[in-house]
């Protein structure tokens, strides 16, 4: 059960006096380092296809989105915001070796709990597609 629906449908981000909107791009920024801290999970920085090893060249946008400040923070997080709720697309990469399934199943739930208790918005779905394994970097 949501926090929302123990409220009992009321929204904290709603009143009869004001009201707080919540952007998308908070949203993506909180589901993408979510994403960063689970696992070792790593969002897909699209359109990379396969690498040699050993090759930590940018990609292009990569490159032009450090000089523009954008970066990639946000790449493979898709959101929909509305006014109470919100949904949330991930596109990702899971370390060779560990439970895709479990990974993905404590990305989704610690999404839900983080935008929940952080925006107020209640989520109503987090979508999972796992675009590639990759193999850790020895420290």
């Amino acid at each position: 059960m949501t926090e929302t629906a123990q409220r009992g449908g009321s929204s904290p981000l709603k009143t009869d006096r004001e009201s707080t909107t919540i952007s998308s791009a908070v949203v993506s920024s909180i589901a993408s380092a979510v994403v960063q801290e689970v696992s070792g999970a790593e969002p897909d920085v699209g359109g990379r296809g396969a690498t040699i090893p050993g090759d930590n060249s940018p990609t292009v946008g990569e490159f032009l989105g450090g000089l523009t400040s954008t970066g990639n923070r946000s790449r493979g997080v898709s959101v929909e915001v509305g006014e109470e709720q919100a949904t949330v697309d991930l596109t990702v990469s899971v370390p060779y070796g560990r439970s895709t399934p479990a990974i993905s199943q404590k990305m989704r739930d610690t999404v839900i709990k983080r935008v929940e208790k952080l925006t107020g918005l209640e989520v109503t779905e987090v979508n999972i597609t796992v675009r590639d394994v990759f193999i850790p970097r020895q420290q």
